[in-house]
């Protein structure tokens, strides 16, 4: 488990209920590492993250409001240094439209693929 910067919570009619504690996933598995950030703004020990484990492929949130924007989840690859990445938490509803394509190059800049998965597609690692 890896730490994750979001709030944790539910709404029940007036009353908020706590929801437990946000976070990320990092699984190893067939000689590959996958890192899950689940719904997280960035934080600085992505960068140890990257340093740490050779990560092959690194799902960032880009929806922007409630977690990382665009900017912010460049920023996070370039310190995960991941494979590939594959932007996730984005263009459910109105308030975290994003564009997956200036994501993507973005990511190009840096030297760093960039799979853009569309409901039911899945990539192999």
């Amino acid at each position: 488990m890896t730490p994750a910067w979001h709030g944790s919570s539910v709404i029940e009619g007036e009353e908020i209920i706590y929801a437990g504690q946000p976070c990320g996933f990092l699984v190893r598995s067939g000689g590959k590492v996958a890192y899950f950030a689940g719904d997280t703004g960035l934080f600085g020990d992505m960068e140890l993250l990257g340093d740490m484990y050779e990560i092959d492929v690194a799902m960032l949130p880009i929806g922007g409001n409630f977690v990382m924007g665009i900017e912010d989840a460049a920023r996070a690859a370039k310190m995960l240094r991941p494979r590939v990445v594959v932007p996730m938490h984005y263009n459910t509803f109105e308030l975290i439209k994003q564009d997956p394509e200036e994501f993507a190059q973005r990511l190009q800049a840096l030297r760093i693929d960039c799979h853009i998965l569309h409901p039911g597609e899945a990539i192999e690692i």
